[in-house]
């Protein structure tokens, strides 16, 4: 019997072979990949199945084996299609506006990258591709943008550039949208994002509410 995780052998499964995954448009591959990300939030980790996402999206579970392997694999290829870069685009010409243009892009997607992190915290630690695509899509990505504003901010000598609060403004801002669920119950949205800036990011880095 065949896990689900695992791929059905090769010659059951598929007489053809590799050669037919050109046949699954872009198209039709993001619909797998935000199929598996909804079942990813809705239900976790554990209860994605390849069948599952193969009857969502009407299609053979063959064909996501032939395409994906393993389930670890499919859910690495979702993360990493789906990569976006939330902050991308900030430039109010101060960092104290960029800080707070950042907490409302946060807060508007905060809840669906929660229950993402959430469903794949325990998978993650046991397979390294899960990972590292984990840290691709919701990671890197967001600490690269945030690193550029506060650049920005001491190019411009809004703050100096051995300021020792800017090393933990990623970890701060990242780390509340990550933790108020948690603690709260509840996600962190605009509001409570936009107030956690005001009342903890900008004074630690010296800026205040009419900057």
């Amino acid at each position: 019997m065949t896990s689900p995780d695992q791929a059905p052998d090769a010659a059951t499964a598929d007489p053809v072979g590799s050669s037919r995954r050109s046949k699954i448009t872009p198209e039709r591959e993001q619909e797998f990949y935000e199929a598996v990300l909804d079942q990813l939030r809705e239900c976790g980790y554990d209860s994605v199945t390849m069948e599952g996402v193969a009857a969502t999206t009407r299609c053979s579970k063959s064909t996501l084996y032939r395409q994906w392997k393993t389930k670890p694999q499919f859910v690495a290829a979702a993360l990493r299609a789906n990569r976006c870069v939330r902050f991308a685009g900030i430039d109010t010409g101060t960092l104290a506006g960029d800080l707070r243009l950042a907490a409302r892009a946060a807060g508007e997607w905060s809840t669906q990258d929660s229950m993402l992190v959430q469903a794949l915290s325990h998978a993650v630690l046991q397979d390294e591709d899960l990972r590292s695509a984990l840290r691709e899509a919701l990671v890197e990505p967001e600490t690269k943008a945030l690193d550029e504003l506060i650049k920005r901010g001491v190019a411009r000598g809004e703050i100096a550039a051995d300021h020792p609060a800017t090393r933990f403004i990623t970890a701060q801002l990242m780390g509340v949208v990550r933790a108020r669920p948690v603690l709260e119950g509840k996600h962190a949205d605009e509001e409570y994002l936009s107030d956690f800036v005001e009342a903890c990011v900008l004074p630690a880095l010296g800026l205040t509410r009419s900057t």
